[in-house]
């Protein structure tokens, strides 16, 4: 379905699922290559797609965006703040290639806090709702390791995001390491000198962009 052509009286524009960025993105998945399994991460977020005619902006007929004049509130795409659309957000898919089927799936991802914190979900249990971004998988002999896509308060007060490793057979959560910032690509890992690490880029909520290096304690 084409994008709607924006008016100030309604329709302000057609909705789209996973999102313009699609489900995954550039940093792709990971692929066992002795079992022909690829584990990708994937986001749904719902975005609106108007199309406007605004010569001081382009010469183009339509372009993206929304008619003048109307109230932001009005075309927001949650309800007191939080997203139309029921978690999980964010996920990391388990695919079989030889039979086509989806072997496991998991929400990757903190619950945004600005979730757990809703005053209209107070007392309510939440479980990991994953979050969207643009994040890569790494595939080992026995582990799917990806890093989160966003910033959260942890429960010690600290402000970052995490590494999370995930038995590969299964999908359950095996352990995690705090990150300052959310990661961006795809993690590395190599062996030197009989030691492995795993490597992942990680930049963002007033952080800039580095290499953060990790192996198990010696």
């Amino acid at each position: 379905m084409p994008p709607t052509v924006a008016d100030a009286d309604g329709p302000f524009g057609t909705l789209m699922l996973p999102s313009t960025g699609g489900g995954s993105n550039w940093p792709g998945g990971s692929l066992d290559p002795e079992t022909g399994i690829v584990y990708q991460y994937s986001a749904t977020q719902v975005v609106s797609l108007g199309l406007v005619n605004d010569p001081e902006r382009s010469d183009m007929d339509f372009i993206r965006g929304q008619p003048p004049g109307v109230e932001p509130a009005l075309t927001a795409l949650n309800v007191q703040g939080l997203p139309l659309i029921k978690p999980p957000w964010g996920r990391i898919t388990a695919i079989d290639l030889n039979q086509g089927e989806i072997l496991w799936q998991v929400p990757h991802g903190s619950t945004p806090d600005h979730v757990v914190q809703h005053p209209a979900l107070a007392g309510v249990s939440i479980p990991r709702t994953g979050r969207p971004g643009r994040v890569g998988t790494l595939v080992t002999k026995t582990l799917v390791i990806a890093g989160e896509a966003g910033m959260v308060t942890t429960p010690s007060g600290r402000r970052g995001a995490m590494l999370r490793a995930y038995d590969k057979c299964d999908g359950e959560e095996v352990g995690a390491v705090f990150l300052p910032a959310p990661q961006t690509g795809s993690p590395m890992t190599y062996l030197w000198d009989g030691v492995q690490y795993v490597v992942v880029a990680i930049s963002g909520g007033g952080h800039a962009g580095e290499l953060m290096a990790f192996r198990l304690s010696q």
